[in-house]
Parts: structure tokens; C-alpha cells; sequence
């Protein structure tokens, strides 16, 4: 699957950009969200809890959030799933407890206009590797492990692929210094363009293509609030 209207999203595109856009007040409010909302699910292979931010649990938080992201964002639409009643869910709560691998957050329909993804940190220790690959495609998992890759998804889980791979060898110590988790072989081809350094406080809005994972800095567990748009 490639998207249809590629030249719309590219020119919807840009550099990452940091925002501060909520309150300590506001943040505190989505950390207690997040306690009470249902678990949406619990991946125990990559040791990560996921809840959805499902609306009416604190409807003053509900239009805080959409209006503040109306600012930063301009027109959009939400495209983070929907809850059991068939509403849009305003992003997805992820508690890592191990860093994530690399993927992309690119969609499911062919059809859609993905645009800016926003992450919120909620709790300060971790980074969020970008690499300057682009990709149009469904959202994937990227993978040398060949039993990964025979992997059918079903309709909302991510592809497996190892088209993101080059000829040039990755950096050496970069991999030890953010990405030891990994295996380097993953990474051949692979260029860093932004390592974001999570900061309570701070949001982070950047282009869905990119194809992004955590480093390998958690200390105990990382907490952090994504919410995925489209046009």
C-alpha cells in the first residue's frame, strides 16, 4: 500500500518542531487521566501498556487538549482509532517499561491525508530516535528477524518490512550510545536526522512518515501521550 495523495502530504510537511502548549496543571491532569481510563492493551513482547484517551472521563481536559492542538496544529482531523461506541479516541497513553522498535506511525487507509503526529511527555527520562528515511506506506514495524517477517497483521496492527535497510554501515557509536537495544544490522542505511530528548512540559509535532524508535535510556518505566492526525 502506498497513499494516494502523496503530493498533498508532502506538502504538508516539515521539520520536527518542540512546543509548549500545555500547563504543568494540564499535564498533571493527563498523568491522572491516564490512571483511570480502561487499559486498551498490554503488548507484554514489547513490555508496553496502552491506553486510549477515550472522551467524556474529564471533558474539561477533552476541550483543553483539542482546542490547545487546534492552535498548534491548524485544521485536522483525528486518527488514533476509535473507542468501542465508534468515537474518536484523542491519542493513545504509552507506558514503556522497554524502548519501542523501529516503526512508523504512517496509517492504515490508502486514502487518508496523514499529517503531524504530537508527542507529549509525561514523565522526563527518555528520547525518541528520527531517522531521515521517509515512508508512504501502511504503518510498519521494521525488522531483520526473518520470523518477524512472515508476520500477517491484522486490519489496525502494523506491516513487518525490511525495505528501510541500505548498503552504508550504521554509526558504531551511536547505536552504543541510544540504540544498543537494537540489533545494528536493522539499522544498515539508517542516518539520524533528530534525537528529541523528552522534557515534561514540551510537546513534540512531527510528520507521520518519519520513521522514528525510542532509545534505549528508561528508567523503569517511560510515560508518554501520542495523538495521531490527518487531514
Amino acid at each position: 500500500m502506498e497513499h494516494k495523495y502523496l503530493d498533498k502530504i508532502k506538502n504538508l510537511e516539515g521539520p520536527p518542531k518542540k512546543v509548549n502548549i500545555f500547563s504543568n496543571e494540564e499535564i498533571e491532569m493527563m498523568r491522572e487521566l491516564y490512571e483511570i481510563l480502561p487499559e486498551r492493551k498490554y503488548n507484554k513482547k514489547q513490555n508496553v501498556r496502552k491506553k486510549g484517551w477515550q472522551q467524556n472521563y474529564n471533558k474539561e481536559l477533552d476541550k483543553i487538549y483539542f482546542s490547545k492542538l487546534t492552535e498548534a496544529l491548524g485544521d485536522f482531523k483525528m486518527d488514533n482509532l476509535k473507542s468501542e461506541s465508534g468515537v474518536d479516541l484523542y491519542g493513545l497513553f504509552h507506558e514503556s517499561f522497554h524502548p519501542l522498535p523501529i516503526h512508523v506511525d504512517s496509517g492504515f487507509n490508502p486514502e487518508d491525508i496523514i499529517y503531524k503526529q504530537v508527542v507529549t511527555p509525561l514523565t522526563p527520562i527518555g528520547d525518541t530516535i528520527f531517522f531521515k528515511k521517509r515512508w508512504y506506506g501502511r504503518s510498519t514495524t521494521f525488522t531483520v528477524d526473518p520470523e518477524e517477517l512472515k508476520f500477517i497483521p491484522k486490519v489496525d496492527q502494523n506491516d513487518r518490512s525490511n525495505k528501510h535497510l541500505g548498503g552504508k554501515e550504521f554509526d558504531k557509536e551511536i547505536h552504543k550510545k541510544y540504540l544498543s537495544h537494537l540489533d545494528i544490522n536493522n539499522l544498515k542505511g539508517m542516518e539520524i536526522e533528530f534525537i528529541y530528548e523528552w522534557k515534561v512540559g514540551e510537546s513534540l509535532i512531527v510528520d507521520r512518515s518519519h520513521i522514528h524508535c525510542a532509545s534505549t535510556r528508561i528508567k523503569n518505566k517511560k510515560l508518554g501521550l501520542t495523538t495521531f492526525t490527518k487531514k
